[in-house]
């Protein structure tokens, strides 16, 4: 593999395909995922950089959690079937409220996208949440946390020489980008926010199967960085389980297709297990760890 930093999909596409339809997307700034207009936009938002995905030391990375949502939100459909049997229909919450007459038992999706983002309190917003709604009476419902990698540094250059391709341009000709990825956010930020989420759903009276994690399987094995890859893994599901899909990209495709969304992993583990390992687990230096860096810190060793 190169070790050239590059972009690997801009609005769902590579970014060295002119293809007309394509190309169209880049006009419109929109996401080919959501329908919508794509959220990476510059801090002035007078651009919209669409980026979707880059390269990684580990392979290529999903950066945007929308990248996620490929082929009409395949991945909760699959969450959906895996918690509550595929024989039930899964509405998003616009066809729920039109379509409600019609289905005695059905799933609803609620999540920013469709209906509105389950907030709770001032600051704990729970992405989607999969209510089963049986006879217009909620009968069970499980959360679904989506997660990608956020990055440092800017590709700034890299993708103007995107936007501004000609045919003839070489790729390895073009600059290089410049981002990194912010590795330390799992142990700052996502592996907390998992723990607490867990924690709030496993104390409901309708969460039977606690949460469902889904994010890139480079980023999941950052956080088996933090809590080990062998924590235990369970073959049932209840108020108190993590149940976590990882995804990746397929092979690269021709010009005008999209890569496919392959899920590399799907596996189970107690909520408890996964906190106690977050904070007392294997790869948790030592005192003596701390002593030491300190003493070189002040060279007295």
């Amino acid at each position: 593999m190169s070790n050239r930093r590059d972009l690997v999909e801009i609005f769902g596409y590579s970014p060295v395909d002119l293809t007309p339809e394509v190309r169209s997307l880049w006009a419109l700034g929109a996401c080919p995922f959501l329908n919508k207009e794509c959220v990476k936009i510059n801090h002035d938002q007078t651009i919209i950089y669409g980026t979707c995905s880059v390269t990684s030391p580990y392979g290529d990375v999903i950066i945007c959690p929308n990248r996620l949502y490929a082929n009409n939100y395949e991945t909760l459909l699959k969450v959906s079937h895996d918690a509550f049997g595929t024989d039930i229909p899964f509405l998003t919450y616009g066809q729920y409220i039109e379509q409600r007459a019609n289905h005695k038992d059905c799933i609803i999706a609620l999540g920013k996208n469709s209906g509105k983002e389950v907030q709770v309190g001032r600051a704990l917003s729970m992405d989607w949440v999969l209510v089963r709604m049986t006879d217009g009476q909620i009968n069970e419902y499980v959360g679904i946390e989506i997660q990608s990698i956020d990055i440092t540094g800017n590709y700034r250059d890299a993708w103007h020489a995107y936007k501004n391709l000609k045919p003839t341009d070489v790729r390895n000709e073009l600059p290089t980008s410049q981002h990194g990825l912010n590795w330390a956010n799992v142990h700052k930020r996502l592996i907390p926010q998992i723990i607490r989420k867990g924690v709030v759903y496993s104390r409901s009276n309708y969460v039977k199967k606690g949460l469902y994690f889904i994010l890139p399987d480079i980023v999941y094995r950052k956080f088996e960085d933090v809590i080990g890859s062998d924590i235990p893994l369970l073959d049932y599901q209840n108020n108190k389980t993590i149940t976590v899909y990882t995804y990746g990209l397929g092979s690269n495709v021709p010009n005008g297709q999209q890569r496919s969304l392959e899920q590399n992993r799907k596996i189970i583990f107690d909520l408890d297990e996964f906190s106690k390992r977050f904070t007392t687990g294997p790869n948790l230096p030592s005192g003596e760890d701390l002593d030491d860096v300190i003493k070189r810190a002040l060279g007295v060793l």
